[in-house]
């Protein structure tokens, strides 16, 4: 009987130990990390060979647009390519670049500075306002770039066109050295003229900036066309129709058109001129234009200085901001020939 239990007891031990034996192997295996065969990325079919990145001084880019243009697409870098750089992990070029992508810069605004070359200078890199280039009145060929065209300048502040705001963040700023204006006796604005060769450069630089970042006309803009009830810049003085004629530079009507509405327009204002109606028909066609007005139905201030501001960039021998026939077929013409798209 003893020798039984004592054969029993011993085969008991030994399945025992063989079973801890087991389960410590198993446990082991378990905890080893299993390394799975890196999968690779299938390519895409039919892809077109794209144009290599180019590496200089140790940065990339990319200067080939092999985007859709018709869309407004554009794959051009015009600088070095911003890339992250996260701890432990390698950001690579691989796929680079996306087609679906365009420009963050879709406006261009004009401003003067109401200081002289040395006050513009010191103000516009050393407080809290700036612009990506100033145009100086010292008769050389220099043109000062003060903020990299990828980053926002703070030169537009509270503002709108059309259906956008705050064009901080969507504009390139020019601003050109002017003393701006001075209010005589009948306080009325008289407004500094511009140098020849301040205009050239202005007409070199922004001719250069739309055609690279594919601005379209309606969003080449004076600030007082963004800011209306608080900016004048850069005035009545600054030659819009000159850089539209010949340098084929932001909006101008068709004197055609203007004259087809003006008669129309003279009888308006004959007999309609104090009819709410009528003046709201005219705060929705500069709203339209892309002006940032509240439609009243009266001849309020910021509709007298949202058509002063017009008449500014598009009819500057009158500027009283009191609307007339001309400046209102003025107005039909330009919303004509710019829609709304």
């Amino acid at each position: 009987m003893r020798k039984t239990l004592y054969i029993i007891g011993l085969s008991f031990f030994v399945f025992s130990c063989t079973s801890q034996k087991n389960m410590k192997q198993n446990a082991s295996r378990t905890n080893k990390q299993v390394v799975q065969p890196k999968t690779p990325v299938a390519k895409i079919p039919n892809e077109k060979p794209k144009p290599q990145i180019t590496h200089e001084g140790g940065v990339d880019f990319f200067t080939t647009n092999i985007a859709d243009a018709t869309k407004n697409n554009n794959t051009i870098s015009y600088g070095s390519i911003v890339s992250a750089k996260p701890a432990g992990y390698k950001v690579v070029k691989t796929y680079f670049p996306a087609l679906g992508q365009n420009f963050r810069q879709r406006y261009l605004i004009l401003h003067y500075t109401a200081l002289p070359d040395d006050k513009s200078i010191t103000v516009l890199t050393q407080q809290e306002v700036s612009a990506h280039y100033l145009v100086n009145n010292t008769g050389d060929n220099e043109i000062y770039q003060l903020v990299d065209e990828n980053k926002r300048a703070y030169h537009a502040g509270v503002s709108s066109w059309r259906s956008d705001k705050n064009l901080n963040d969507t504009s390139i700023g020019i601003e050109i050295v002017n003393a701006g204006f001075r209010t005589d006796s009948a306080k009325t604005r008289v407004f500094a003229a511009f140098s020849d060769d301040q205009i050239k450069k202005v007409a070199a630089l922004a001719k250069d900036i739309i055609t690279r970042y594919q601005i379209p006309a309606t969003n080449v803009l004076a600030h007082s066309d963004i800011a209306a009830t608080r900016k004048q810049d850069p005035g009545p003085l600054f030659p819009w129709k000159k850089l539209y004629d010949e340098y084929q530079i932001g909006m101008w009507y068709d004197e055609a058109a203007k004259q087809t509405f003006l008669t129309q327009a003279q009888t308006d204002f004959t007999t309609r001129y104090s009819e709410p109606a009528f003046i709201f028909m005219i705060q929705t066609a500069l709203q339209k234009f892309g002006y940032g007005l509240e439609l009243t139905g009266a001849w309020d201030d910021s509709t007298k200085k949202t058509i002063e501001a017009f008449q500014y960039h598009f009819r500057p021998e009158k500027y009283d901001g009191i609307m007339d026939a001309e400046t209102w077929a003025i107005l039909q013409a330009l919303n004509q020939k710019y829609p709304i798209k």
